[in-house]
């Protein structure tokens, strides 16, 4: 699938270097561990670029990545390390770290939001001066003022940008330039620019732009306040190829765009091959009639156009910005890529052109193709995944794109999608929902992601971030008065994450602190009286979380968990699923021989053998009850040293309770090993015991044999029923289940002449 490859080996590589680097390239020194490059490492310029852009990308979307103190400082000698394109961006960028790479030959410097840099920073672009050809600032205001907030002098500006022979610079971007600086005064030195970007930078004075009438090829003037001066000015230059003029909303604007205007624009400028005008009012009609508009199939030719100054274009645009504008609606538009809200691919456009510096834009695109996968059907779902993916690495800590893009998500990722998704697509899909729940802590968004993940096959999909997404579930559970639809949604991802993994994954999730969040839900809703799917599915992870784990069963039991099931069986008599859940769990505690003491009590023993007489759920509570019941007869009579209620009287309690259930029950249940039930097959301390297991065995493998004969047989189980049936304290209709079982079984030996392995 295009775009959908895996990563490259050079990818791999760079990122394990990364996250490897004093197993790699680079040494630990000194008493402060400070890294350095080792000094047999000489490294060309290609890869070392790669490693810093790559570098700043882990540290904004990889939580597990821990920035390296001083990782700029490897790049300081030119002589070992040779850097030409970096793109840096947002707060972890220091004036320090510019410092630490002074002597290299750039040729191309993006800084993007670099709010920690300062004149200082400024300064040390001086040392690129003979090489650089692009400079980006884009939203550095900071770098034009001192520490103490006060703008610079001017004299220290013009001597950075002036004096400083920044002859080679083709490519200069200064969207967000404070107002208090004069623009003219900053560019007028440099009359080598090709392309120039001032979105949303005052221009009072825009005449002196004509200075590079003859060079200049791209124009960015993006939330610029257009004036008349402004657009006989921009008519002037005549060699634009790129030309952006948009706007972020319309009710900003005191500019009227005319058909007269686009006109002007169209005649003057002929090598354009690319426009926006997103955002503007069309003052005149500057569309042909709606039934020309209708006529034919939409066509790119420009004498076609519906839009009348665009039938002068001499050939198509390759790009016309036309978001949040009435024109994208019309039939024949004379442009290969348009950006609107008309269709799918104009939306996406939208969001592919405007993510990465425009993220107010960005983000009405994203809501407007959220409406189109939950309304409608989006038809380059790859393309679209992508492009909310790459919206929500970019701008993680903005409200508006994380709740749009990670709404849009959960549609887009929804079961209609599925079979057009690759395993690597998926992943990303998860790693950007992780890092929303992860920076931002705001209700939609964190109900979003959650949502999102419940698309996925769990566990298997979230394996690979098994650890940090218990982490992040549970901080969400942490507050008991969250919000109730999160609450519900986190504890149901909860139970899942828990089922059907390996021991090691759930005793790792429980010194997490999983089982006393889930108590503290429980004693939560116990206090509000109230059983929902909360209380339900809380123990239900409980269940889950202690099969075959017994240091989550002690756990349970020392975080006042028998009260807690007490209390709950109490106040909600008749929660037939909430009995099961309990039930199940205190199976797992029973399993646990160095804790089955502490439910050997005449409280718990007199509630257990109650609830063998439970109709609940079918025959699950009173099975479950007499599990855990066969556990503790298991362990002898010298361990019963209660007088009520009798041994004895419990073990004819419990021969009836067997005696009453019907052998082709289907079971709400899933065993993945028999070995709790197996070791109370071959003794003679408690027949009661053997009997339930056997039962259990025999129901099993009668209703589900394809799943449970084989299982059994792995196991050893025939072999142990067979001492059953040698045992002579074994009773006579345990050792007829017994035969049955085995007979079940016969048909699910291995065949010794088998060749298909």
């Amino acid at each position: 699938m295009s775009g959908d490859d895996p990563d490259s080996l050079m990818s791999l590589c760079t990122v394990f270097c990364l996250k490897n680097l004093r197993r790699t390239m680079c040494y630990s020194e000194g008493e402060q561990n400070r890294l350095q490059l080792r000094p047999d490492v000489f490294l060309p310029g290609e890869i070392c670029d790669r490693l810093v852009n790559v570098y700043m990308d882990l540290v904004h979307t990889d939580s597990d990545f821990e920035p390296q103190d001083g990782f700029f400082q490897l790049f300081s000698d030119p002589r070992s390390t040779r850097l030409t394109r970096l793109q840096l961006r947002e707060d972890l960028v220091r004036d320090r770290d510019l410092e630490a790479i002074g002597k290299q030959d750039l040729m191309e410097l993006h800084l993007t939001y670099c709010s920690r840099l300062t004149a200082r920073g400024l300064r040390t672009l001086c040392s690129f001066r003979h090489s650089l050809l692009l400079l980006s600032l884009f939203g550095c205001s900071s770098v034009f003022f001192r520490k103490s907030g006060g703008l610079k002098n001017e004299d220290a500006k013009r001597e950075v940008l002036v004096k400083s022979g920044f002859n080679r610079l083709r490519l200069l971007n200064l969207g967000g330039l404070p107002a208090e600086l004069d623009v003219e005064t900053l560019l007028r030195p440099l009359p080598a620019l090709t392309s120039l970007d001032l979105s949303s930078v005052h221009l009072p004075r825009p005449a002196f732009l004509t200075q590079w009438s003859e060079r200049l090829a791209s124009l960015v003037l993006y939330n610029v306040e257009l004036t008349e001066e402004l657009i006989h000015t921009l008519l002037q230059m005549s060699r634009l190829r790129h030309l952006d003029i948009s706007r972020e909303n319309q009710r900003t604007s005191k500019f009227k765009m005319t058909r007269k205007t686009l006109s002007s624009i169209v005649q003057s400028l002929v090598d354009l091959v690319s426009l926006d005008i997103s955002g503007h009012i069309m003052l005149d009609n500057c569309t042909v009639p709606a039934f020309e508009d209708a006529v034919g199939r939409p066509s790119i030719e420009p004498c076609k156009s519906s839009i009348y100054p665009f039938q002068e274009l001499k050939r198509p645009l390759q790009f016309l910005g036309l978001y949040n504008t009435m024109l994208c609606n019309v039939t024949h538009i004379p442009a290969y890529k348009i950006t609107g809200s008309k269709n799918e691919d104009q939306i996406l456009n939208a969001i592919e052109a405007y993510t990465e510096q425009r993220p107010e834009l960005a983000h009405r695109a994203i809501n407007q193709l959220f409406d189109i996968a939950r309304i409608q059907h989006c038809s380059q779902l790859l393309r679209a995944l992508q492009l909310v993916i790459t919206a929500l690495k970019t701008h993680k800590y903005d409200k508006s794109i994380q709740v749009t893009g990670s709404a849009a998500l959960f549609y887009l990722t929804n079961t209609e999608y599925r079979s057009d998704q690759s395993v690597r697509l998926r992943r990303q899909v998860i790693q950007v929902v992780l890092n929303g729940m992860e920076h931002y802590q705001e209700v939609t968004v964190q109900r979003n992601c959650c949502l999102t993940l419940c698309n996925f096959s769990i566990p298997e999909e979230l394996e690979f971030q098994y650890h940090r997404v218990n982490l992040l579930l549970l901080k969400i559970l942490e507050p008991v008065r969250q919000d109730e639809s999160i609450q519900r949604i986190a504890v149901h991802l909860c139970n899942a994450l828990v089922c059907q993994v390996d021991n090691d994954h759930k005793e790792a999730v429980g010194k997490m602190g999983f089982v006393k969040t889930m108590l503290n839900l429980i004693q939560k809703k116990l206090q509000d009286r109230m059983c929902d799917q909360v209380m339900e599915f809380s123990w239900s992870a409980l269940w889950n979380i202690t099969d075959e784990t017994p240091d989550n069963c002690q756990m349970f039991l020392e975080c006042n968990g028998m009260n807690l099931f007490l209390d709950c069986l109490k106040e909600f008599p008749d929660k037939q699923e909430l009995h099961r859940n309990m039930l199940g769990l205190l199976g797992n505690v029973a399993e646990v021989k160095a804790l089955r003491p502490q439910l050997l009590t005449k409280q718990f023993i007199t509630v257990f053998s109650e609830l063998l007489d439970s109709k609940a759920d079918g025959i699950e509570v009173s099975y479950n009850a007499c599990g855990v019941l066969s556990h503790i007869m298991f362990d002898g009579p010298e361990v019963w040293t209660m007088e009520e209620p009798k041994r004895t009287h419990v073990m004819d309690k419990m021969w009836a309770a067997i005696q009453s259930w019907d052998v082709s029950s289907r079971r709400n249940i899933n065993y993945r090993s028999f070995e709790p039930i197996l070791r109370l097959l071959p003794q003679s301390s408690a027949p009661v015991s053997q009997h339930w297991a056997t039962w259990a065995l025999y129901n099993l493998v009668s209703v589900y044999s394809s799943k449970y004969c084989p299982l059994l047989i792995k196991e050893g189980g025939v072999i142990l029923l067979q001492k059953v049936l040698e045992l002579e304290s074994s009773h006579q209709e345990t050792k007829d289940m017994a035969r049955k079982v085995m007979e079940q079984c016969e048909n699910f030996k291995e065949d010794p002449m088998d060749t298909s392995r």
